[in-house]
């Protein structure tokens, strides 16, 4: 057996579903992917059997510079020589946060947490204090916003969630206005929170944002921005500075520590505070974790903040999507597949959609393509660009995906089922496993 297989075995009997994050288990990659990576470096990763890839996972989009940047690396490590924790709140906690504050004109006070789901699930919870209202409005087009019962309960994968959780949670479309003021008429006077990405693989158009902000403030909804996959990719202040709009409350995670655990909630004073020792208030029981404020991290942070400023990172990586976008584009119109194979979103976290010969995305057909991938050295489970990736990346990329086109083209003239080496690649929300 290979470690591979030795290992794959160990993890799945060990760990429920093999890994610690739905988006890493098997199931959602093909057959020839690597079952348990041994360590990473830039933009490379290396399984346990010695094989190298080229990685556009990025660890779930959380390594926007590079893994194992040195300086990034090395600001963790000052800290966990300083102890990497204390009784009382440490001094890099402090510098952590006006960091943060200063770097965010809409951001006055902030929580650090180690996963987004804290800090999300934090923002519904300060919403409904500040409101005094309980229900959720939420996108419904955007894929994931906690493990939390709020959440999780109004997904396909409810198991486990009592119906009265899951009620409580409503749904509008993206860039569909009408449809956030329906449903803030139908629940008049009674829905504390509405929360969306700013963007996911659909650009806002026109004033969407604008205008769910000012919807928000008409009925007396905290609007909630979660730019935990946008913040310090779209520009260092966020996708809210990309398209000028400006939320109550935001979360930030990803990319903001370049792998390293640190998400924070961020917003108005008169909302934050109310997690604070106000007198006279109400206690609200906002965030309090042991490990949220581990100095490692929050060193990272402050570290990666000075790279982006120094190294242009979030320009660099516009670029070099563009690059890789274009060469895709160009490739996909050669085998007269633009209309099968295609990128949407922006630049900087393009969307790839492969579709079968119905010309709907498919899950049988992106298996063929991404398996092909792999063949070429190529870890692809989406696109996710790092300051890492350079021209010379994006020429070994194109090289791979013509090969795989090939392979792709061929098997819309037949059946996906026969290109395919082993299990169909799966979406991690479904009823069944």
């Amino acid at each position: 057996m290979t470690k591979n297989e030795i290992y794959g075995q160990k993890a799945h009997r060990f760990i429920p579903a093999g890994a610690h994050t739905y988006s890493r288990t098997d199931e959602v990659f093909p057959e020839n992917a690597p079952r348990v990576i041994d360590h990473t470096k830039g933009v490379y990763a290396w399984d346990v059997d010695g094989n190298q890839y080229l990685d556009y996972g990025m660890a779930c989009r959380s390594v926007t510079v590079g893994y194992g940047y040195e300086r990034i690396a090395e600001a963790a490590i000052s800290q966990i020589r300083n102890g990497n924790t204390a009784t009382k709140a440490s001094k890099v906690e402090v510098d952590a946060a006006e960091t943060l504050v200063d770097l965010i004109p809409w951001v006055d006070m902030v929580k650090f947490a180690k996963n987004g789901s804290t800090v999300t699930t934090a923002a519904i919870k300060l919403a409904r204090a500040y409101t005094g209202k309980k229900y959720i409005v939420r996108c419904k087009e955007h894929s994931f916003f906690s493990y939390d019962d709020w959440f999780i309960g109004d997904t396909v994968m409810n198991c486990g969630i009592p119906e009265e959780i899951s009620a409580m949670t409503l749904q509008f479309h993206y860039n569909d206005i009408h449809s956030v003021r329906k449903v803030f008429e139908e629940y008049k006077g009674q829905v504390a929170c509405l929360i969306m990405e700013p963007t996911e693989s659909v650009e806002p158009k026109g004033n969407f944002l604008q205008e769910v902000g000012n919807l928000c403030k008409e009925y007396g909804v905290v609007f909630i921005l979660d730019e935990m996959i946008t913040g310090f990719r779209w520009d260092l202040l966020g996708a809210c500075k990309y398209y000028d709009v400006r939320p109550d409350l935001v979360t930030y995670g990803k990319g903001m520590a370049n792998g390293f655990s640190v998400t924070a909630l961020g917003g108005k004073r008169e909302i934050m505070e109310l997690g604070g020792l106000l007198p006279g208030r109400e206690r609200v029981f906002l965030i309090s974790t042991t490990h949220g404020a581990e100095m490692m991290g929050l060193g990272a942070f402050i570290e990666t903040v000075n790279v982006y400023k120094q190294l242009h990172v979030t320009d660099h990586i516009w670029n070099i999507g563009k690059k890789l976008c274009d060469g895709i584009r160009d490739i996909a119109k050669e085998y007269l597949l633009q209309d099968y194979f295609y990128i949407t979103g922006a630049n900087c976290s393009p969307n790839l959609v492969v579709c079968g010969k119905d010309k709907l995305p498919s899950m049988e057909y992106r298996t063929v393509f991404m398996q092909e991938m792999l063949k070429e050295g190529i870890l692809m489970p989406y696109i996710s660009i790092a300051y890492g990736h350079t021209e010379k990346e994006v020429e070994i990329t194109l090289e791979a995906v013509r090969k795989a086109m090939r392979v792709y083209s061929d098997s819309l003239n037949g059946k996906a089922e026969d290109y395919i080496l082993g299990n169909v690649m799966k979406p991690v929300f479904r009823k069944y496993n």
